[in-house]
């Protein structure tokens, strides 16, 4: 069983103020950097959790563990294998907005309000995750988009996990007075 991370995570967020500022993450991979921009105004408790999750270091030297080449490519999960999590689950905030190539979106288990800290990026437009997963972010520009494609397309074994680790070195937070 995991341990729970809440605790700190939300101690990380106590000043995440989405009325004053915007918030981006930025997961620093050994393909290269992604930067993502959060939808805090359709899941801002989903957009606090990941920014909370990447202040207390949680994502640091985890791997995307799943990468379906023209679906997704999924990361988040401290035992590397798709099972583990941060000890506790956020629910759902389901929207309108789109599973788009790039869209940052929430991966669960069969209950909607068991997401955890394993995200997925999309690698094209997924129309069935619409209103099923929740969307929260997207990245935020050519050379992200570009980098999530780049790992969407590395070779995978069983499980569509990579045959060569594609590791997160290091994910981070940056504040943008509005």
């Amino acid at each position: 069983m995991a341990a729970n991370r809440k605790k700190e995570v939300d101690a990380a967020v106590a000043d995440v103020d989405f009325a004053k500022n915007d918030y981006q993450v930025k997961l620093k991979t050994s393909m290269g950097d992604i930067t993502l921009d959060l939808w805090p105004d359709v899941a801002p408790g989903h957009c606090k959790n990941i920014i909370g999750l990447a202040k207390i270091g949680f994502y640091d030297g985890l791997i995307f563990h799943r990468v379906i080449e023209g679906f997704v490519i999924q990361g988040g999960c401290p035992v590397k294998n798709g099972t583990g999590g941060p000890g506790y689950n956020v629910n759902a905030e389901f929207n309108k907005r789109p599973h788009d190539k790039g869209v940052l979106s929430m991966a669960r288990a069969q209950d909607p309000n068991s997401a955890g800290s394993q995200f997925f990026l999309c690698l094209g437009r997924v129309a069935n995750l619409d209103n099923q997963y929740t969307g929260f972010g997207v990245t935020a520009d050519q050379s992200s988009l570009d980098v999530v494609l780049k790992i969407g397309s590395v070779r995978t074994g069983p499980g569509d996990k990579p045959v060569e680790d594609v590791t997160i070195q290091k994910a981070s937070v940056s504040v943008k007075a509005k």
